[in-house]
């Protein structure tokens, strides 16, 4: 089947919101509103609400267009408050990697194979952290590469500095087990390295999806959060979640926050922000009805 749509005006793009059901409180904010957010973008958040059974995409209930934005809005300001604390969390974990391994197998431990599980997936990730090095502009990486000819690749402390989440996430998962792997998970109050490699994965998805502008309220996750069975400190206590949305992976972030994090902001902002969700929709992202109840959060 070809694709035949023919582009809309942002006129055309209203009126089609109105005959599906969609009040507008204020037509001309609409329109400023659609001239800089995509019509697109904007459908994710006003799906929910529509039967899409149907082609022409009624709206379920009554609900304005104002509603909606305020939804897009509250997304935006969790997006922010949720890679803020990333952003934490991967230069911990980063530096808890760098550190561990460098004490115990020298400064370019990164490009001793025997350290990693599978030969094969070692040679994959050397070359994927060797094209990140390279497209990095870090004056660091230019100073080793003008003063320096061997080893060729930058020391791991240079090296890692510059890869990305998800190959870090990677690299971590291929390591074999050992005394430098158990002291990283350790570190961040886990007692199982097959649980701090899960939540590297689900930690580095939400972080892409924060820094390409995606939409965390009522994401299905691709990555599914496993929980610790037998956790060193305080834990959330219901743990019959959804391991794809976004509750369960908040709750591992800070999890991690208060053994890296004194101050515990993450925390009070979360539960600020959760508490003004417009329409009542925390629970599209997995929030169960009793989670401010619980001692983890308070």
């Amino acid at each position: 089947m070809n694709y035949s749509k023919p582009p809309e005006s942002i006129s055309s793009q209203i009126a089609k919101l109105k005959t599906r059901g969609l009040t507008f409180g204020d037509e001309s904010f609409a329109e400023r509103c659609f001239s800089s957010i995509s019509y697109y973008r904007f459908r994710a958040y006003t799906y929910p609400f529509q039967d899409n059974s149907d082609c022409n995409h009624f709206f379920k209930s009554p609900i304005s267009f104002e509603e909606i934005y305020e939804l897009y809005l509250f997304d935006r300001k969790l997006r922010s408050l949720v890679f803020g604390a990333l952003e934490q969390i991967e230069i911990a974990i980063r530096t808890q990697i760098i550190h561990q391994w460098s004490l115990s197998n020298g400064s370019h431990w990164q490009l001793n194979g025997s350290l990693f599980r599978y030969p094969a997936g070692h040679s994959s990730l050397m070359d994927s952290l060797r094209a990140e090095i390279d497209r990095s502009t870090e004056t660091f990486i230019d100073h080793y590469k003008t003063k320096y000819t061997s080893p060729a690749a930058p020391p791991s402390w240079m090296s890692l500095e510059v890869s990305s989440f998800s190959l870090l996430s990677r690299i971590f998962q291929n390591l074999k087990k050992g005394p430098e792997k158990i002291a990283v998970t350790a570190y961040f109050g886990l007692n199982k390295v097959e649980i701090l490699e899960n939540w590297m994965l689900c930690f580095s998805q939400v972080r892409n999806i924060c820094a390409h502008h995606g939409r965390l309220w009522n994401r299905r996750l691709t990555s599914h959060v496993l929980f610790p069975s037998h956790p060193k400190h305080q834990f959330i206590r219901n743990r019959q979640l959804l391991p794809y949305k976004l509750y369960a992976v908040l709750s591992c972030m800070q999890y991690v926050l208060r053994r890296i994090d004194v101050e515990d902001e993450f925390r009070n902002e979360l539960k600020r922000l959760v508490s003004a969700c417009p329409l009542r929709q925390e629970k599209e992202m997995g929030f169960p009805k009793d989670w401010r109840s619980d001692p983890f959060w308070n």
